[in-house]
């Protein structure tokens, strides 16, 4: 909130901190009843998708990272804009709509399979049109969960996402390992297209949330006044950044896991979706304690210690070189998500409650237009660091860059104070 704003715009700020205790108390559930289903499938594909790259179609190191970078670039191309038409639309219907886009979009490929007509381009265009629905989807998400839940509640219920987010990262692709071993990679595929129509039942009974109405700004002006509030933020700016480079090293580690842990170290696809599934393990226990860390330690020193331990552990995982030291690789996998997930959760709850009410749509997507703009980017770096100097050496320097996004916060302003919010 910055002092220049008018009376009005106080007005609409403390309507907008109330208005979710208003809400009926079934929506959040049903709200996080849907999000859960689709995140499971969603975790099911990150296993899927990969393997059918890399046993069906036989994909090299380069076009196994393309396939990672197409399922994320569209947070770089559309996450600004998002945040515009997440205010301008009804949210329930694009929701509902995003959804069936990702269930057309994966259940085309094992339609394709079935018919012998799969193909790696079939499966790029399958990872965009899903990557470009997540992108919209996840926006309108970030900025409904505040109208339908009290202000002091809100870290409280970004806890209960995370960690249910957490869950299904944990038993999505252990389940996803199981269906790939019985029904080969493509058969898994149809669980997430399942999955996201089962999740658009469940949005059309949420209550529609009702647009902003018009100003008559354009909308390009509307995405500068949300990036201008958030470089110019003390707190807001130094914490995009350390997300900006946390995302990058994590796009870089998925996009070589399965690469590294299937070709290099030779896991099938059960033992490699239970190494994956640490990944969930992490964040659930990065979800279960970010409230109690950052309480003791203050937002700011809680992100900065638990991100520097996460960086950390990330150090144990090339260390795995086979089946039977793979646990090296999942002590890492678990470690660097419980400090992402600390900070995300911190972070995220801070913008949430700071940012001005007709601003937090364009607060949120510009800083996921900044930070996950890095996700594509940390792909491609990672296939073509893999395709030059190795596999294993790919993913010793990822992991040695993990500590560096810490080390950053620990300098910037940040670092200079205990708690985000002063």
């Amino acid at each position: 909130m910055t002092e220049a704003q008018t009376v009005p715009d106080l007005k609409e700020h403390e309507r907008s901190r109330t208005e979710g205790a208003d809400a009926p108390p079934g929506v959040f559930w049903r709200y996080w009843t849907a999000a859960t289903v689709s995140n499971a499938g969603t975790a099911v594909t990150a296993l899927a998708l990969p393997l059918v790259a890399l046993t069906v179609l036989d994909a090299t190191a380069l076009e196994a990272a393309l396939l990672a970078a197409a399922g994320q670039i569209s947070w770089l191309l559309l996450s600004l804009p998002a945040g515009v038409i997440a205010q301008r639309v009804p949210l329930r219907r694009l929701q509902v709509a995003l959804d069936l886009a990702r269930f057309a979009a994966l259940g085309s490929l094992p339609l394709a399979w079935w018919l012998g007509a799969l193909t790696y381009p079939h499966l790029l265009v399958a990872a965009l049109v899903t990557g470009a629905a997540t992108v919209l989807f996840d926006i309108g998400n970030s900025t409904f969960l505040p109208a339908v839940v009290p202000a002091e509640q809100l870290a409280a219920r970004n806890s209960v996402m995370s960690g249910t987010h957490a869950v299904t990262e944990t038993g999505g692709p252990s389940l996803g390992g199981v269906l790939v071993s019985a029904t080969g990679p493509v058969g898994a595929l149809v669980v997430d297209a399942a999955s996201y129509l089962l999740s658009a039942v469940l949005l059309r009974t949420l209550p529609e949330r009702r647009p902003a109405p018009p100003t008559g700004e354009s909308a390009l002006r509307l995405m500068r006044e949300g990036l201008r509030y958030v470089i110019r933020h003390p707190v807001m700016r130094p914490c995009m950044l350390w997300a900006t480079a946390a995302n990058f090293l994590n796009a870089a580690l998925v996009a070589l896991t399965p690469l590294y842990l299937v070709r290099e170290a030779g896991l099938n696809s059960v033992q490699l979706g239970l190494v994956l599934a640490m990944d969930g393990v992490g964040a659930l226990a990065g979800s279960a304690v970010a409230v109690r860390v950052t309480r003791r330690l203050g937002t700011a020193w809680g992100i900065i210690a638990a991100d520097l331990a996460g960086g950390a552990l990330l150090l144990l995982a090339p260390l795995t070189t086979s089946a039977g030291d793979a646990y090296w690789f999942a002590l890492g996998n678990a470690g660097f998500a419980f400090g992402s997930v600390v900070g995300s959760i911190t972070t995220r709850t801070y913008r949430q409650t700071q940012s001005p009410p007709e601003l937090l749509s364009r607060v949120m997507a510009t800083v996921r237009f900044v930070s996950w703009g890095a996700l594509p980017l940390g792909a491609l770096s990672a296939g073509l660091l893999a395709t030059y100097a190795g596999t294993h050496a790919a993913l010793w320097t990822v992991c040695a860059a993990a500590l560096l996004p810490a080390l950053y916060l620990l300098g910037s302003p940040v670092g200079r104070r205990r708690d985000l919010a002063v």
